[in-house]
């Protein structure tokens, strides 16, 4: 998730930071004391067997001086040489004996794929996960970040391998679209009541209707004022701004 998820997902628009619960997959590479004894070893030998054959290796560069007229071009070459496999990490060599013969990572160690630490562990309805949480940039709209998410969230979920899938343990854009509805529902009741009262008391249509289409003429200049200075309608009815609305996924 971190490799293929993390960076895709932070760089969308709207979000501003997002955050990993878990650890990656890591080389895990158990010791085991009695043999390290036995062949008269340290866990230093290992850490720096380790450190000088896996390295990452510059193969030489495209485009090296001296360089030929007109070019433009100049670029490293990175070798593949960083160890992945276990096998390979077994075959580390920690000590050349005089014979010839060579002491080596597995004869001393377990070498194992497993995650980086195991001070966090995920679950969702039982079941391991890798979760991560979305903090919403403070100048964009939630609904359109959240969309954005789960909309790429579901072209990645493509290549997820099977029987994993996304989902969503906690969404707060919901919330905000109720409260939208609840206020486009509560300004259409205001504009009926209106109507209906001022008709009672004046008995006459034209007078009803002056008052009746004022009020949605007025909010909509209010909103326009509030537009375009740079402020949202969340600051007048729902008393809360962009820093909480946060939509995560798991």
């Amino acid at each position: 998730m971190v490799s293929n998820i993390q960076d895709t997902v932070s760089r969308l628009n709207g979000v501003g930071e997002l955050m990993v619960f878990g650890t990656q997959n890591a080389m895990r590479i158990w010791l085991n004391p009695a043999k390290l004894d036995n062949y008269h070893l340290t866990t230093n030998d290992v850490m720096s067997a380790l450190q000088t054959q896996n390295v990452q290796v510059s193969a030489g560069q495209f485009g090296g001086t001296p360089a030929v007229k007109g070019q433009q071009l100049n670029a490293t070459i990175m070798a593949r040489t960083l160890l992945q496999t276990p096998d390979q990490f077994g075959n580390v060599i920690l000590r050349t004996n005089t014979d010839g013969s060579t002491v080596k990572l597995r004869d001393v160690a377990d070498c194992k794929i497993g995650t980086e630490n195991y001070d966090i562990q995920s679950f969702y309805n039982g079941k391991p996960l890798g979760g991560m949480a979305i903090r919403m940039d403070p100048a964009a709209n939630a609904l359109e970040t959240a969309t954005r998410v789960k909309a790429k969230m579901a072209e990645l979920s493509q290549y997820f391998p099977r029987g994993m899938k996304v989902v969503y343990p906690y969404d707060s854009t919901p919330f905000v679209k109720i409260s939208i509805e609840e206020v486009v529902h509560t300004l259409v009741i205001a504009v009926c009541l209106v109507f209906i009262i001022i008709f009672l008391f004046l008995q006459n249509i034209r007078a009803t209707l002056i008052p009746t289409i004022a009020v949605p003429v007025v909010l909509l200049g209010t909103m326009g004022v509030l537009a375009a200075t740079g402020f949202s309608i969340n600051t007048l009815t729902m008393f809360c701004s962009g820093h909480s609305h946060r939509p995560s996924g798991g």
